[in-house]
C-alpha cells in the first residue's frame, strides 16, 4: 500500500497528538516535524521521520502529501495557515470562530494560486460539534441549538490566567451547569444567558508572597474571559497542581430541540463527547481529514474547504463497497 506522507508543523500539545494518531492509521505514514526551535532539541517518537527547521519545508516539497499545522490561532495560523497552503495541502484547527470567514478566505487564495487543497478548522469545535450542529438544524428546522462544554481544560483561559501579576501556574476548567444541560433536554427551548449555562473553575499556584486576593480579583473581573460566568478560584500548590491537574481532559454536548409535524411532537437530537485528551482526539480528528486533503488533492481539486464541505466517505480507509456492507 502506498502511504499518505505527512508532515507535522509545530510540535506542541497537538502536534504530539497527531504523532500520536498516524501512529494508529496503516495508510500513513509521518516523514517530518518542522519547528521553530532547535530541531536536536526536539525529540519526537517516530525514529524513521525527520525533525527540521520551519524554513527548511520547501525542499520537502516533492515527499511531504499533506502538512498537518499544529500552532495556535490567536498569531500562529494567521500567518502560516496561507503561507504553508501555497505550497502543500494542509490541514488546521483554526478555532477563532468569530474570524473563520476571513481565515477561510487568506487559505482559498493561497491554496488555489499554489494548486494545493487547505481543510480549515478540523477538531471537535470547530469541527466536529459544526457538522453536529449542521446535522440537527437541517432535520429539525423549527427549534434550538445548545452547545455546552465540559467538564474539561481550557487551554486559553489557563493561559490568561497566567499572565497574571503572581500567578506561578494556572489550570482552568470549564463545567456546565447541569440543571442547564436538564432544562435543555426537556425540550423546553428555554433561552439562557452564558452565566446560567457554564461555570468556571480556577486552580491557581501563586507566587510566593503574591497578593491572592487581588490575583482572584483580576480573575474574576477579566473581560471576555470570566467576567460573565461565576467563576471559583482555588490556590493550591505547585505539587497539587501536577498531581491532580496535569492531564487535558474536555468534551460537551450539541444538543438541538424541535417540533415536527401539526401537533407539535417534539425532539431532542444530542451528540455528546467525553475525552481524556483534548490534544490526542484533536489529532486524530485531524489526521481524518488529512485522508480527505489528500484525496481531493488526487482529484485535482484546490482551494480552502471546512468540514461542511468534506462527505464522510472521505475520512475512511474502507473503500465505498466497504461502507455500504459494514456501516450503512
Amino acid at each position: 500500500m502506498e502511504k499518505i506522507k505527512i508532515g507535522i508543523v509545530g510540535y506542541g500539545n497537538i502536534g504530539r497528538g497527531v504523532e500520536q494518531a498516524i501512529k494508529r492509521n496503516d495508510d500513513m505514514e509521518l516523514k517530518a516535524v518542522f519547528t521553530r526551535r532547535a530541531p536536536e532539541t526536539v525529540a519526537i517518537q517516530t525514529e524513521t521521520a525527520e525533525v527540521k527547521p520551519f524554513d527548511d519545508m520547501e525542499a520537502m516539497k516533492d515527499q511531504i502529501d499533506v502538512m498537518i499545522l499544529c500552532g495556535g490561532s490567536a498569531t500562529d495560523l494567521p500567518v502560516i495557515g496561507p503561507k504553508v497552503a501555497a505550497s502543500f495541502n494542509t490541514i488546521d484547527s483554526f478555532d477563532t470562530h468569530a474570524k473563520i470567514p476571513e481565515y477561510f478566505a487568506n487559505v482559498d487564495k493561497a491554496a488555489k494560486e499554489g494548486g494545493n487543497i487547505g481543510i480549515i478548522s478540523v477538531g471537535w469545535d470547530p469541527g466536529m460539534f459544526s457538522l453536529n450542529r449542521l446535522y440537527a438544524e437541517s432535520i429539525l428546522v423549527q427549534g434550538s441549538t445548545y452547545t455546552f462544554w465540559g467538564k474539561g481544560v481550557s487551554q486559553g483561559h489557563s493561559d490568561a490566567i497566567r499572565r497574571i501579576e503572581g500567578v506561578k501556574n494556572a489550570i482552568q476548567y470549564t463545567v456546565p451547569i447541569e440543571a442547564a444541560v436538564d432544562q435543555v433536554r426537556s425540550g423546553s427551548e428555554p433561552e439562557l444567558t452564558t452565566r446560567q449555562k457554564h461555570l468556571r473553575d480556577c486552580y491557581v499556584v501563586a507566587e510566593e508572597g503574591a497578593d491572592k486576593a487581588a490575583i482572584e480579583q483580576a480573575i474574576k473581573n477579566m473581560p471576555n474571559y470570566f467576567d460573565e460566568y461565576d467563576t471559583t478560584v482555588n490556590f493550591i500548590s505547585e505539587e497539587e497542581l501536577k498531581a491532580n491537574h496535569s492531564k487535558m481532559p474536555h468534551g460537551g454536548f450539541v444538543i438541538r430541540t424541535g417540533e415536527t409535524g401539526c401537533e407539535g411532537n417534539k425532539h431532542v437530537i444530542e451528540y455528546s463527547l467525553k475525552l481524556d485528551s483534548n490534544p490526542e482526539f484533536t489529532g486524530s480528528v485531524l489526521v481524518a481529514y488529512a485522508r480527505a486533503a489528500y484525496r481531493l488533492s488526487k482529484n485535482g481539486e484546490s482551494g480552502a474547504r471546512s468540514v461542511f464541505d468534506i462527505a464522510p466517505a472521505m475520512l475512511s480507509q474502507m473503500t465505498p463497497e466497504e461502507l455500504r456492507s459494514h456501516l450503512l
